[in-house]
């Protein structure tokens, strides 16, 4: 007598995985989209997962309820602005400093000249100008890593320790106008300055001499000081 032919079991599929990871992907979007229009106090877990088409429970499930979707936001809002994973990557690509602050500024150019920030710079806007109790997630989450690898490459480039006041102040004068850059409309810089979009090189070559030039004049009058003492 045969024996019975054996099933083939089908190995198990992966896309239970995959579609968590794209479930909460299409959350943080709508979400973001939905905090940006409305502002955290007025937006709902409820209208959230209607207009992302999933279950009621899907906020919970992924975030643990509205105020960790909110971390999640203002977290992915300033990932927006420029990605942590970026910044490491320049400082530890082995360049000289000089270079690395070069790549550090052609990341933000690039950035401004690029397509307008989706939903998180409205977010930012919304939590800046009338903080909740969420500022401090994004300040420890989302701002100061990526604030320790750029003073750690200022600190390089003038020769001083990272907690010395000059870093911060010195970090200040190079990157807040690269960051006026990317939040400024797409709009307004082609009508009001369109070089800063159509030679967006020539542009990195000059900011990179200007702060360059400005790192140095404080690190030599830093000196001077120390020679007085």
């Amino acid at each position: 007598m045969s024996l019975p032919a054996r099933r083939r079991v089908k190995p198990r599929s992966r896309s239970v995985r995959s579609d968590g990871v794209a479930t909460r992907a299409q959350i943080l979007q709508v979400a973001g989209r939905i905090f940006a229009a409305k502002g955290f106090e007025r937006a709902t877990s409820r209208e959230v997962c209607i207009a992302a088409g999933i279950n009621m429970a899907a906020v919970n499930y992924h975030f643990g309820g509205k105020d960790g979707l909110y971390d999640a936001v203002l977290v992915g809002a300033h990932g927006q602005l420029i990605e942590l994973g970026d910044l490491e990557g320049i400082r530890k690509s082995g360049a000289n400093p000089q270079d690395q602050l070069r790549a550090l500024i052609r990341l933000f150019v690039r950035r401004s000249s690029g397509k307008a920030l989706p939903w998180g710079l409205q977010v930012l806007l919304r939590e800046f100008m009338a903080p909740s109790a969420h500022l401090p997630t994004l300040i420890r989450e989302a701002v100061l890593p990526k604030i320790r690898v750029m003073m750690d490459l200022i600190a390089a480039l003038l020769g001083v320790p990272e907690d010395d006041p000059l870093v911060q102040r010195a970090l200040a004068f190079v990157v807040l106008p690269c960051i006026m850059l990317v939040i400024a409309p797409r709009d307004v810089l082609r009508r009001v300055l369109p070089v800063l979009v159509s030679e967006s090189e020539a542009l990195v070559d000059d900011m990179t001499r200007y702060a360059l030039a400005g790192l140095e004049a404080i690190g030599r009058d830093r000196g001077a000081e120390r020679a007085l003492r």
